[in-house]
């Protein structure tokens, strides 16, 4: 699987984990009677937005993912492209904590609210991510993929060929400033 393709995918099951899990909030609220969870909670959402906003600002790749495409090692083939397995193999602490904080919701609402908030800062942390990564890839010519490791390793990533974009050079822009002519 492509790193961009993951990392988009990341955000997306995050931003859907913490919408499952607000749901599962106001429906174990509603049948508890707690009717101070979901303000609560409603609050720690808004601040958890903000929280991942703030750290998602840049547009820039974050630290540990320049290191992880840097330490990529090149190959000239793909690698083994499995989609789902990868997904399952690099996001099972999301599927786990959405399940079990969704599991004791009617007990506890304050459990997947809580988990709710942290899915928030997640998704909008890492949400330029992906396309910080494609302009990479658009400026070397290369593509990243991620390489079948256990899941609890951490992920390794293989540089292949790819296509490098030339869209500065074919809009006519040469890098330098044009000369101004004088007004008639």
């Amino acid at each position: 699987m492509r790193f961009a393709d993951f990392l988009r995918s990341s955000v997306l099951l995050s931003a859907a984990s913490a919408t499952v899990l607000a749901a599962v909030t106001v429906a174990g609220a509603a049948s508890t009677g707690d009717s101070l969870a979901v303000p609560v909670g409603a609050g720690w959402w808004l601040i958890g937005g903000v929280i991942g906003w703030w750290l998602g600002h840049r547009a820039e790749t974050s630290s540990p993912i320049a290191t992880l495409l840097a330490s990529a090692r090149m190959q000239s083939s793909l690698p083994e492209v499995n989609p789902s397995r990868t997904l399952i193999n690099r996001l099972w602490p999301l599927l786990v904590t959405t399940i079990g904080a969704g599991a004791i919701a009617f007990v506890l609402p304050q459990v997947p609210a809580i988990a709710a908030g942290f899915a928030i800062i997640w998704a909008l942390a890492w949400r330029r991510q992906a396309s910080a990564v494609i302009a990479i890839e658009e400026r070397d010519g290369a593509r990243f993929y991620i390489v079948r490791t256990s899941p609890l390793k951490p992920i390794q990533l293989v540089r292949t060929p790819g296509f490098r974009s030339n869209l500065y050079e074919l809009n006519g822009a040469s890098g330098r400033a044009p000369h101004a002519r004088p007004r008639a």
